[in-house]
């Protein structure tokens, strides 16, 4: 049960015998309609027949605990060697619609009179072709199929998912309700077997947004010296009188018993740091707009998107967390081949608290990046606290660009820096944004077979 890369995922498990991995299947309690006092009752009744010596009642006794005994077997087989798939595209950007495909098998001769399944959805989600029922539990729908299976017969639906909203969903568990054919009992298993579904915030092209369509960024290289990156260190060499205190290695200077300065690794490669504030106004307790977060997360994206295509080793550095930590979210520069899946997958997750000022973040993160990074931040409020930061740290040799979503703004930022303003458009961020909390995918649950 692994992901496949953006190509289909097989999520299969029998009812019966679980194939091992994720895939779990609990047994939930049996209803019945026969209890113990009707077993009694059929006992006395033949024992009344016997004595009396009532054909009748005898024949009709004997059929009645022939029919008990009939429906308990097909009861208990009834699930048994019946499977249960589910296939979607893990993962897509907002706006796109992707298929869903579930299918029935029964692999044995009893055919299957009645069959319920029950498909968890997160609440959030909803299907182009077909309506989710309500759910008793919480924040969750359910894609219900009322059916009937022969022997040795499979049936499949296929639906498309509406991914209007960014976020991480989780589908599952599923319910599977059957019986015998006279209703006298039927049972129920629960399947915990999640699929996740990634839906990536939307990107778009720069020009679009009002950037210049060539070098948004500074990108054109220039002839100067190699850049040294203060988060490589290659070695040490011996202190000379023009060597910053701050780059004398402490531990091997005692060691030697003469100072020994770092040697950082020299690159050319230009770095790009995204920092995204989440916040909507100067102070959290204020409240949020989703639709102006939705912007801002749209609009990082779109940049690491560019800068990625540009051969920039990109990262992103986020005041917002993701749901059950209180840490910013980091993704550290990098060209990997996999570093704008990193990026996307962040801002999906992200939620829209945040976590400390983005002022306060750029003082914290600003020193563990290369001295050649340029820093981008995207918000939708700036405040002199921001701008400040970014005249201190354009005065220590950063590359600064800011880009505003903020109406109240419409100033050219620090000097020496770079400064977008981004017109606002929440109209077309209002149906986008995510739920604060994406739901988790279920606890396990130990097996039970019978």
């Amino acid at each position: 049960m692994a992901f496949s890369g953006c190509g289909h995922v097989d999520r299969k498990s029998s009812l019966v015998e679980s194939s091992g991995g994720d895939e779990q299947v609990a047994e939930l309690p049996v209803n019945q309609m026969f209890s113990g006092d009707w077993s009694l009752l059929i006992l006395l009744a033949l024992i009344l027949s016997a004595v009396l010596r009532h054909r009748a009642l005898l024949l009709i006794t004997l059929l009645v605990t022939m029919a008990t005994a009939l429906a308990w077997l097909w009861n208990r087989w009834v699930l048994r060697q019946l499977h249960y798939t589910r296939e979607l595209v893990p993962r897509a950007f907002a706006g796109e619609r992707v298929p869903i495909s579930v299918m029935v098998t029964n692999r044995k001769l009893l055919p299957v009179p009645w069959l319920r399944v029950n498909d968890a959805f997160p609440e959030t989600l909803e299907l182009t072709d077909r309506k989710l029922e309500a759910s008793s539990t919480p924040g969750r729908t359910s894609l219900s199929h009322l059916l009937t299976l022969g022997p040795y017969e499979r049936v499949r639906w296929t639906y498309e998912i509406d991914c209007a909203r960014r976020g991480f969903y989780f589908l599952g568990p599923t319910d599977i309700y059957s019986g015998d054919i006279f209703g006298f009992f039927s049972q129920q298993r629960r399947l915990n077997m999640p699929s996740r579904l990634i839906v990536y915030p939307r990107v778009q092209p720069l020009p679009e947004l009002g950037f210049p369509g060539k070098e948004p960024f500074g990108e054109k290289k220039v002839t100067r010296h190699l850049v040294e990156d203060p988060t490589r260190i290659v070695g040490v060499r011996d202190y000379h009188p023009e060597d910053s205190l701050k780059r004398v290695h402490w531990k091997t200077s005692a060691r030697q018993g003469e100072l020994q300065v770092k040697v950082y690794e020299p690159t050319i490669t230009q770095q790009l740091v995204v920092f995204l504030n989440v916040a909507s106004f100067d102070k959290t307790w204020m409240g949020i707009i989703p639709a102006r977060q939705e912007q801002a997360i749209s609009v990082a994206a779109s940049i690491a998107y560019h800068a990625t295509a540009r051969r920039f080793a990109v990262g992103l550095i986020a005041n917002g967390n993701v749901p059950h930590s209180d840490q910013p979210i980091k993704v550290l520069p990098s060209r990997a081949p996999d570093q704008l899946t990193h990026i996307l997958e962040a801002l999906a997750a992200v939620t829209g608290f945040a976590t400390i000022d983005i002022e306060k973040l750029l003082l914290a993160e600003s020193p563990r990046l290369s001295l050649g990074a340029t820093l981008v931040i995207v918000t939708t409020v700036v405040n002199e606290d921001l701008l400040a930061q970014m005249l201190r740290l354009q005065a220590a040799g950063r590359r600064m660009v800011l880009v505003s979503m903020d109406p109240q703004y419409k100033g050219d930022g620090p000097a020496g820096s770079t400064t977008y303003h981004i017109p606002l458009a929440e109209a077309d961020f209002a149906g986008v944004w995510a739920s604060v909390e994406p739901v988790e995918p279920p606890a396990p649950t130990d097996a039970s077979n019978s």
